[in-house]
């Protein structure tokens, strides 16, 4: 019998075959997969307080080695872990509801409904809880993460009808190859009297180069498109066929997961040293032995490098193996909790965050206008806006903490009904 892990440590409720009729109490949580999804929802909130707090946070590229110091480039180092276990896990996510028995018709029209609703998010309530304005006229704001993961989810619901084997043999060419676009570059907007990109490019820009678009011509209301649908959607569809992993027993999952990896965080090590291929941005030797480990650990995001991906990915899959099945302590079940609630943590955290910043902000009496304005576009902040790393860290523990109960609250909401739109939050 095809089953979701069975240990009592690892999941809650007892699990269900495939096949059996689907039903939303019939629900199984896959603790250790909480709380790497905890874990990383947490330190993502570390980079958007850094985003608003720090008084640098919009001057430059914290990983630009030239520019930045060990602890600030290892403060956004570590947050690259976050958007592509975010994305892998929600893929993976969307296998969890077909072991419990939900129907492929059913599932497929569930991923096409949430993909559209997380698109509509991005364009409504993100984009002013972001920037705390309405001021749309300027910017109608980034394609990020949720953009993403809904446009991955609308592909998905596709793709879930073929073999699972085939998905697997797509979304890894997605990810191995798509770096062999790199070389391709179109029309970019640099400043007034520059060109700016058509129809074509924009539609690049949305596929694979990131940059900034008009939708309705310029100098309309710009878009930054951050988060490319390639390679993306191959990754949440990587999560979606890694979930099948989970039809194993503990002890073969577990030595599964260790095995791949390591074989994938091995593999990052040995293409990045031979330099050859897997990033746009090749590594070289610095002025001293930790400038050049920076150098080397200086992987691109956007659009994410099949580097940036094994980097961040091979690692994901070691902390699962090693959490597979242990009990979990009190810190861990702190993180347990808010990986139970990602996009309800992922909402409010930008909330959190942006108070905190304007609050410490005026009681220390710095500028903090710019905080209401659309970041990213209104150019750099005023003289005396923001604060040290110190600030950014008290910050964001704050944050976390204030974020505890609610997260609590809505997790037992989850466990205690199954409302259909609760799925949906």
């Amino acid at each position: 019998m095809e089953r979701i892990e069975t240990s009592t440590s690892s999941v809650h409720r007892a699990p269900v075959t495939p096949t059996a009729p689907y039903s939303p109490e019939r629900r199984a949580r896959v603790d250790s997969v909480d709380l790497l999804r905890g874990v990383i929802m947490v330190i993502m909130m570390l980079d958007h307080t850094r985003d608003f707090v720090h008084f640098q946070g919009q001057l430059f590229d914290p990983t630009d080695v030239s520019r930045t110091y060990p602890l600030l480039f290892f403060t956004r180092w570590i947050t690259h872990f976050c958007a592509p276990i975010f994305v892998f896990l929600a893929g993976t996510g969307a296998y969890f509801q077909e072991l419990r028995g939900k129907p492929k018709g059913q599932l497929s029209r569930f991923l096409i409904t949430r993909g559209i609703w997380l698109i509509v998010l991005e364009f409504t309530v993100l984009r002013v809880i972001i920037f705390f304005n309405f001021d749309y006229a300027v910017s109608l704001g980034f394609l990020q993460v949720i953009w993403v993961i809904g446009w991955g989810m609308i592909v998905l619901a596709g793709l879930i009808y073929l073999p699972l084997r085939v998905i697997v043999a797509l979304s890894v060419a997605m990810i191995f190859l798509h770096n062999a676009l790199d070389g391709i570059h179109t029309t970019s907007w640099k400043g007034p009297g520059s060109p700016v990109p058509g129809f074509g490019a924009s539609l690049w820009k949305v596929l694979h180069e990131p940059g900034l678009i008009f939708p309705f011509g310029f100098p309309g209301p710009a878009l930054l498109a951050l988060y490319p649908l390639i390679p993306w959607i191959g990754v949440l569809a990587a999560g979606y066929a890694f979930g099948s992993l989970y039809r194993l027993d503990v002890g073969d999952r577990r030595r599964l997961l260790f095995r791949l990896g390591s074989a994938i965080t091995l593999g990052f090590i040995v293409l990045r040293a031979i330099n050859l291929y897997g990033d746009p941005s090749p590594w070289s030797v610095q002025s001293g032995t930790v400038k050049t480990a920076l150098s080397f650990l200086a992987v691109s995001k956007y659009p994410p490098s099949l580097l940036f991906l094994m980097m961040t990915l091979g690692p994901a899959m070691l902390f699962l193996a090693w959490f597979e099945g242990r009990e979990r302590g009190k810190i861990a079940q702190i993180f347990v909790v808010y990986g139970r609630v990602p996009l309800f943590f992922y909402l409010l955290q930008w909330i959190v965050t942006h108070t905190l910043a304007i609050a410490a902000g005026r009681i220390a009496g710095k500028p903090t206008d710019y905080l209401f304005t659309n970041i990213g576009f209104a150019g750099p902040p005023a003289p005396g806006s923001g604060f040290g790393l110190g600030m950014v860290y008290v910050l964001w523990i704050l944050g976390a903490a204030l974020l505890y109960p609610l997260c609590r609250w809505y997790a037992g909401i989850k466990a205690r009904r199954h409302d259909w739109w609760l799925s949906y939050l």
